[in-house]
């Protein structure tokens, strides 16, 4: 397999296998028109397989989401085709309109506008509550 090196984008790196594309889907990597190379159960001595996602393009990204999806993952960051920034994601602390709750019954059900909001409750076992209802999200 040939995937061209980039010159101006980042480099997702060390993403579960698997996770790739629930990645792909939360940042929203379809709707862009930018070079995406998604490349799926790529063997890793420190995962044993792993997905990777290069972006050729200087686009913003929601480092949230990344987070929420695998906190082990890491970017890098490239600038004229050299490596100038490599950074450990980890989980963050809120979600803001990254998952949306689940709870038919929950103000976000019914009240629109409202940003979807959840919490970090639980570091070890990786648990987001809803920050109106305390609805436990679903992954």
């Amino acid at each position: 397999m040939n995937v061209d090196s980039i010159q101006n984008g980042f480099v997702i790196d060390h993403i579960r296998a698997g996770y790739g594309m629930r990645l792909y889907e939360l940042l929203g990597l379809d709707d862009r028109d930018v070079s995406i190379a998604i490349i799926k159960n790529v063997q890793s001595k420190k995962l044993g397989k792993k997905d990777i996602i290069k972006i050729d393009a200087d686009i913003p990204v929601d480092l949230d989401v990344i987070g929420y999806v695998d906190p082990d993952a890491t970017i890098n960051i490239i600038k004229d085709g050299k490596l100038v920034e490599k950074r450990v994601i980890g989980m963050p602390e809120k979600l803001v309109n990254v998952i949306k709750c689940k709870n038919p019954r929950c103000i976000t059900s019914t009240e629109q506008e409202l940003d979807h909001i959840f919490k970090l409750t639980d570091k070890n076992n990786k648990v987001y509550r809803c920050a109106y209802c305390e609805t436990k999200a679903s992954k």
